[in-house]
């Protein structure tokens, strides 16, 4: 790994993620691309997640201290990163191959405009992995994209770290699960930042994330999303909220192109 300004700072937010976060952590360091860092940012886990950190010492960078929550932890982490782009992947996710981050490298190399990157994602089974539940196929972005309910996933999307200097990071305080959205919202929409679709399937999620855990969380991650136009000063049609939730159905019967 590089030790002057890597290309990419890759974050993993962590609490009591003994279970999976192996295999998490195997997925970055197995990469064919080594010019990045890994950083992890745990909360203070209680179960075995630091012995399994300190077993990868010398190999990533990790800290474990309370925070105030998942995106108050990614932000400790976009500003402990020393790499001109940073991504997130969570620590019951994993990259779907060995050649996320050298794909994603290529992508932006051949759009030295963009400011992000961004690439598909799978929803598998928690136990059995190969089985995928949903597949998000994000497609190539236009200024128009977020007003017909579309974004890309978190744990897909490569940001300057430029960006996170400039515009700032994660609503954290204001935003308990769409603070993502409001991120990228914020990022594509409002300030027009370049990005670029890598056409892959670079990350697969467990089912059971914070946003999709239950109806009441959607919910509320719904009126969030509202929200978040509403801190950006921007206006979405009467539908685009409508269509966020809507777009998922596709996703049961899509399937990788790669």
């Amino acid at each position: 790994m590089s030790q002057i300004q890597p290309r990419f700072s890759i974050i993993t937010v962590s609490f009591n993620n003994a279970k999976s976060i192996v295999e998490t952590i195997e997925s970055v360091l197995s990469q064919d691309y080594t010019d990045f860092e890994y950083l992890i940012i745990d909360g203070g886990s209680t179960d075995e997640t630091l012995e399994i950190l300190q077993e990868y010492d010398g190999k990533l960078s990790w800290i474990s201290e309370p925070d105030n929550g998942i995106y108050d932890a990614m932000n400790k982490g976009w500003k402990m990163a020393k790499g001109e782009f940073v991504a997130y992947i969570n620590a019951d996710d994993f990259y779907n191959h060995t050649h996320v981050l050298s794909k994603m490298d290529k992508a932006l190399s051949q759009n030295q405009e963009a400011s992000a990157g961004y690439g598909d994602l799978a929803y598998v089974d928690a136990d059995n992995t190969e089985k995928i539940i949903r597949y998000w196929k994000t497609g190539n972005y236009n200024l128009s994209s977020f007003l017909f309910g579309w974004m890309p996933p978190h744990p897909t999307f490569f940001l300057k770290k430029e960006a996170f200097e400039k515009f700032g990071g994660f609503k954290d305080t204001i935003l308990k699960s769409a603070a993502d959205y409001e991120l990228i919202l914020r990022m594509l929409c409002k300030h027009k930042l370049k990005t670029v679709y890598c056409k892959s399937l670079l990350v697969r999620m467990r089912v059971g994330g914070i946003s999709n855990r239950n109806i009441e969380n959607r919910m509320r991650g719904n009126r969030e999303d509202r929200l978040a136009w509403e801190l950006n000063q921007l206006k979405p049609f009467w539908f685009t909220l409508w269509l966020k939730p809507l777009r998922k159905l596709v996703q049961f019967v899509q399937r990788p192109s790669d």
